[in-house]
């Protein structure tokens, strides 16, 4: 009623335009009453195959009001139309003018008393912030053999939680985008020491591709043995990539380096020659991308059912909790703890690695709320989403998350939610859903993970230890 159908100058399918050129989509309102319209608009591009798809939405408020019946005109005035002379110094104001200014003293006196309000609200809840800090800190944390009242509460994504939120998050405030303050020159600096000839590598067959990134099966040539060989991971970019991109990459590949656990996969060599792409280069494990192998695990799901245990994924979710312990005893943040950030081999070894070209390689998993960040909305704790703050308790969240993943065989957590919705949901209450053929026990594992208050969530080592023994119990019934 209140907006005609928008019309685009572009068709439904097409090619993508190979230069420069600008679209239009038209918003025209009606005119017949005052309303606020909703708009999505979703753009859908497909590169090279079917499988590189990339969804673009776009989403607008349409404000449109009621036109105003125009005055109808004597006789007179029609005939001398074009002789006729206004004069606005002796011009009384028109109905509809007089209209207009008092519609703009109410909505300015609006404004104001909704300022005073909102003002008053603000001081309340600094007071109550105060009072909740002082609270939280005489209080004691609960690990999973004691869980609070607020964890036990945590129900289906279907079931409200009528637990109060919490509103303070002691934990490490983290600056926004720290890694876009990085140059490209101060990335390499920080890798030369690790950098290698681009002659030693040969490039194969390519395992991932996005938009501006690649991932492949390489052979690294030894150094001092020029007959042996290693096979390798081997992440660069594309041309179209810029230099932000190539910095991100650098620096998002270093979040592991140094560090050495069986259940980590940290970058060993750079290649960053002149005229060169740069190369990242991580050590080989042969059935790839932890998440791809689950989606693999649940296409053949239907044929083999026993390609892959319960028992297997439970033995998955201990890998990945010990190196986040190993990560939390170092001071470690991941800060974006997945699936898709886990390798897997054929012994079913896991290990958690960095989150260079996961943006890229996953751009479903991640979205932009306005800042200019891109984000994995779906994995991240209330006060990540609110307040940007990253802990050792936010990654625990986070696994809560890949162990949900896990026992769904890689399916996306809060499919149904919208990305911008995501805080509000969590502090209602509600969580996803308890997948199907999950045991009780290991979606309260879960349940933990996911308490509002940091300092209620386990920590990894507990996780490793009620993890090792809900396994132990599974293989006795085996």
């Amino acid at each position: 009623m209140a907006m005609a159908l928008p019309q685009a100058n572009i068709s439904l399918q097409g090619e993508v335009p190979r230069t420069l050129s600008v679209f239009r989509v038209e918003l025209s309102c009606t005119g017949r009453l005052d309303s606020e319209v909703t708009i999505l608009m979703q753009l859908n591009l497909t590169i090279n195959s079917s499988k590189n798809i990339t969804v673009l939405n776009f989403k607008r408020r349409k404000m449109c009001y009621k036109k105003l019946e125009p005055e109808l005109k004597s006789p007179t005035s029609d005939r001398n139309s074009s002789k006729a002379i206004f004069d606005p110094v002796n011009a009384a104001p028109t109905t509809s003018t007089r209209v207009f200014y008092i519609s703009v003293g109410v909505c300015c006196a609006v404004i104001f008393l909704v300022a005073i309000i909102l003002a008053v609200l603000h001081l309340h809840s600094m007071k109550r912030i105060e009072l909740d800090d002082s609270i939280s800190d005489s209080s004691s944390s609960q690990g999973l053999s004691q869980p609070s009242t607020q964890t036990t509460q945590y129900l289906r994504a279907d079931t409200p939680n009528n637990a109060t939120p919490v509103t303070s998050y002691p934990t490490l405030r983290i600056e926004k985008n720290d890694l876009k303050s990085v140059t490209l020159m101060e990335a390499k600096a920080k890798v030369k020491d690790i950098a290698i000839s681009r002659e030693r590598i040969t490039l194969k067959d390519v395992l991932q591709e996005g938009t501006f990134g690649r991932i492949f099966h390489g052979i690294l040539i030894e150094e001092k043995d020029p007959s042996k060989e290693k096979q390798v991971f081997v992440k660069t970019v594309k041309d179209q990539a810029s230099e932000v991109q190539v910095t991100m990459m650098l620096t998002e590949s270093c979040k592991l380096r140094g560090l050495h656990h069986r259940n980590l996969l940290p970058i060993t060599h750079v290649c960053i020659e002149e005229g060169e792409k740069p190369m990242v280069l991580l050590p080989y494990m042969n059935w790839g991308n932890l998440k791809l192998f689950l989606r693999q695990c649940k296409l053949v799901e239907a044929n083999n059912p026993q390609a892959i245990s319960q028992q297997d994924l439970v033995h998955m979710a201990i890998q990945i909790a010990c190196g986040m312990s190993y990560l939390a005893r170092r001071e470690v943040i991941h800060k974006d703890l997945a699936a898709r950030n886990c390798v897997i081999d054929d012994a079913l070894q896991v290990k958690i690695t960095d989150n260079a070209l996961s943006r890229d390689l996953f751009p479903m998993d991640y979205h932009c709320l306005g800042d200019n960040e891109n984000r994995p909305v779906r994995w991240m704790a209330l006060e990540s989403l609110v307040n940007n703050e990253f802990s050792s308790a936010s990654d625990v969240w986070a696994f809560g998350v890949t162990l949900w993943e896990l026992m769904t065989l890689g399916q996306t957590p809060y499919v149904d939610i919208d990305p911008f919705e995501m805080a509000a949901y969590l502090k209602d209450g509600y969580r996803i859903a308890q997948p199907i053929n999950c045991p009780d026990e290991l979606f309260a594992v879960m349940a933990c993970c996911w308490a509002l208050d940091p300092e209620e969530r386990p920590k990894f080592q507990q996780l490793v230890q009620c993890l090792t023994e809900f396994h132990a119990a599974l293989g006795a019934y085996v």
